[in-house]
């Protein structure tokens, strides 16, 4: 059942999240990567090809990003005609499914030979990605025109967070909790917005499914050496990226599924 809030109200809750975020960022003391994040548990090799299931899992990203690309470009008049209201919408998705597709080669480029400066060009594309869809569900239950105008702007926070963690390693004192309160602030902002607002489209959950399905990759990536310890056949960083492209296909089948109008 949906939380019976006012409106005003509903956005006093996001804007209280995201003042709050604001106020860790600038109050936390400096985070640098730990470098023991890039010994990753299955750092087999195959064929000269390093930490193979790690890179070669990293495809994953780049078939469900394609495949997101080629149905939001599709035909309007196609079989799917009603999974976008207005076609400026497509624009969300668009940026979505192609920072994923780039998410593939930059997570196989980066486990190929983990260290920082290839970790940038892994987390960039999902930074963007995030945006991308914390602007979506701006657009599709707050106001069209207000994720429309927000979507450069968050682009930009969620590029910005990589870079700035990147410049702050080479040129000051390294600090990373921007990029990882720019992927916490957006996926709870995202469920908050759910959990309060309406959305125009049917399949309204399915975001939160997706959400979940995150949740559990970032579970197995915390638990990369327990899970590969249990026979050394697949590690959790190797499912990571599994579920978190599954996470993504969640987001596909809304679209495929959907329908413009109110749900009951």
């Amino acid at each position: 059942m949906r939380v019976e809030l006012t409106r005003r109200q509903r956005l006093a809750w996001v804007w209280l999240l995201t003042i709050a975020t604001l106020v860790a960022v600038a109050v936390l003391p400096p985070l640098a990567q730990p470098q023991e994040y890039h010994r990753f548990a299955d750092q087999r090799a195959v064929l000269g090809i390093a930490n193979v299931f790690d890179t070669i899992s990293s495809v994953a990203f780049l078939i469900v990003g394609a495949w997101g690309l080629i149905f939001v470009w599709q035909d309007p008049k196609s079989r799917h005609p009603a999974a976008f209201a207005e076609p400026s919408e497509r624009r969300f998705y668009v940026v979505l499914f192609g920072a994923v597709a780039l998410a593939g080669f930059g997570s196989a480029y980066y486990h190929l030979a983990p260290d920082n400066e290839r970790l940038a060009w892994d987390r960039l594309p999902i930074a963007v990605g995030f945006a991308s869809l914390f602007a979506a569900t701006i657009a599709e239950r707050v106001s069209m025109r207000v994720g429309l105008q927000l979507l450069p702007a968050l682009l930009a926070l969620g590029a910005g967070s990589v870079l700035y963690w990147r410049w702050t390693e080479l040129y000051a004192t390294e600090n990373l909790w921007p990029y990882v309160a720019m992927q916490f602030y957006s996926a709870a902002a995202i469920v908050l917005i759910v959990v309060l607002f309406p959305s125009r489209y049917t399949r309204e959950t399915d975001v939160l499914g997706a959400v979940g399905i995150y949740a559990l990759a970032k579970i197995a990536e915390a638990l990369d050496q327990e899970i590969y310890a249990l026979g050394n056949i697949v590690s959790g960083h190797t499912l990571k990226h599994v579920i978190a492209a599954i996470a993504i296909y969640w987001i596909l089948r809304m679209l495929q599924k959907r329908r413009a109008g109110l749900p009951r």
